[in-house]
């Protein structure tokens, strides 16, 4: 904790609150103490539990997702209200863990909408690399009756599904795209040059036109 306070920068802190992240220690040399540190699993438990949001992140680079259980991953999930720790630890630590398809399920449906995003960023994993067994139109229907209304980090997660399905998904790529015009969900984000755009009408044409020459 004492060498994390000592990478503290104001400036950091600044630009990351405004992405509602409350911490000031840069990523690149935050990665490198990790790099030091190694896998400790002990210690990344202690440092998830002082609540510090550079210590959860440092603590998802160190540890050993695998062993975390199923209740301990739900309540970590309810804790990382930080948007970096929201998305690391689902990114690095939830998508590595046998436990994962049973929580995309019970958090898909969560009351908590940054619970719910969680599910559906696992879903939209799922969408892309292990569809089997995913009803692809039913998802469709439900991003089509709730992602217009829905909270905004909910909103992002259910919209990068439906950007996976008519990227990865043929049969599906039309009615993605018609839902995405039709929703208009992210059509004004700002977008740096030569980035794409997360609408998902754009981001679906693009990438489908990057991958397979359509």
């Amino acid at each position: 904790m004492a060498e994390l306070a000592a990478l503290e920068d104001p400036k950091t802190r600044q630009a990351n609150e405004r992405r509602g992240d409350d911490h000031g220690v840069n990523l690149g040399r935050l990665r490198a103490l990790a790099k030091r540190l190694g896998t400790q699993q002990d210690l990344a438990r202690r440092l998830w539990e002082t609540g510090d949001t550079a210590a959860r992140l440092l603590a998802i680079l160190i540890c050993r997702p695998k062993a975390f259980g199923r209740d301990e991953l739900d309540a970590m999930v309810r804790q990382a209200r930080a948007p970096k720790v929201h998305d690391w630890l689902v990114n690095h630590v939830v998508k590595r863990s046998p436990h994962a398809e049973e929580l995309r399920l019970s958090w898909s449906a969560d009351p908590d909408p940054v619970v719910a995003s969680a599910g559906w960023a696992l879903t939209a994993e799922r969408v892309a690399e292990t569809p089997g067994g995913l009803d692809l139109a039913e998802l469709l229907d439900v991003i089509e009756a709730e992602m217009k209304d829905a909270p905004d980090r909910l909103q992002w997660a259910m919209n990068h599904c439906l950007a996976r399905i008519g990227i990865e998904h043929a049969g599906h790529r039309a009615r993605a795209i018609d839902i995405g015009e039709r929703l208009e969900v992210l059509k004004d984000y700002p977008t740096s040059p030569g980035c794409t755009s997360p609408f998902a009408p754009i981001w679906i044409t693009e990438m489908v036109r990057r991958r397979h020459g359509e």
